[in-house]
C-alpha cells in the first residue's frame, strides 16, 4: 500500500505542477526577459531514491508534453533531460555529513537553504542554459541570451523556493 499511495501522490504532484504551469505561470513574463519554467517542481522535488532511468523517462515525457503545449520542437524535453541526468550529479557533489535517505525529497525545511540554493541554482542554471541556447540555435545575442538565462533563472528558482517554503513539510516522516 505504500508503493501504491507514493505512486498516487507523485501522480498528483505532475498533474499539480503541469497545469498550474499551462494554466497560470504560462502568461507571466518578465520584462520579455524572464520565464518561469514551473513544472520543473517535479523534477525537482522527485524523492531521492528515485533511479535515474525513471527521471530520465519522467524528464523526456515531462518536456514532451511542455514541447506539445508550446509547439517548440524537442526543446523542453532536451533541457528536461539533461536536468534529470545532472540531478544525481548535483546530488551526489551536495550530499550531506550523515547522507540522503531513499524516500526523503528534496526540501528546504530539511536539507537547509544554503544547500537548496545551491541544488537550485545549479540544476536549474544549467537548464536554462540549454533551453535559451537550443532555442535561440546560435551565439548571435548570446548578451540577451545571458540575461534571459539568468533573469529566467532566479525567476523559476524564487518561484519554487516559495512553493517550497508553503506547501512542503518541515519535519522528516517518521521522526
Amino acid at each position: 500500500m505504500k508503493g501504491v499511495g507514493a505512486l498516487l501522490i507523485q501522480v498528483l504532484r505532475f498533474g499539480f505542477y503541469l497545469a498550474v504551469h499551462m494554466l497560470l505561470v504560462s502568461k507571466l513574463v518578465l520584462f520579455d526577459l524572464g520565464w518561469c519554467f514551473f513544472y520543473l517542481g517535479f523534477l525537482l522535488f522527485l524523492p531521492i531514491g528515485t533511479p535515474i532511468v525513471l527521471q530520465l523517462v519522467l524528464g523526456f515525457g515531462t518536456g514532451l508534453l511542455m514541447d506539445l503545449f508550446y509547439d517548440t520542437g524537442g526543446v523542453h524535453a532536451a533541457s528536461a533531460v539533461l536536468l534529470c541526468y545532472l540531478r544525481p550529479w548535483v546530488l551526489r557533489l551536495l550530499t550531506p555529513r550523515d547522507g540522503y535517505e531513499a524516500q526523503d525529497s528534496v526540501n528546504v525545511h530539511q536539507m537547509g537553504g544554503q544547500w537548496f540554493l545551491v541544488y537550485m541554482g545549479l540544476l536549474v542554471g544549467l537548464h536554462h542554459l540549454a533551453f535559451f541556447l537550443l532555442e535561440l540555435g546560435s551565439f548571435r545575442s548570446f548578451g540577451l541570451t545571458l540575461a534571459k538565462i539568468v533573469v529566467s533563472t532566479l525567476f523559476t528558482g524564487i518561484t519554487l523556493l516559495i512553493i517550497q517554503l508553503i506547501f512542503f513539510p518541515t519535519k522528516r516522516r517518521g521522526r
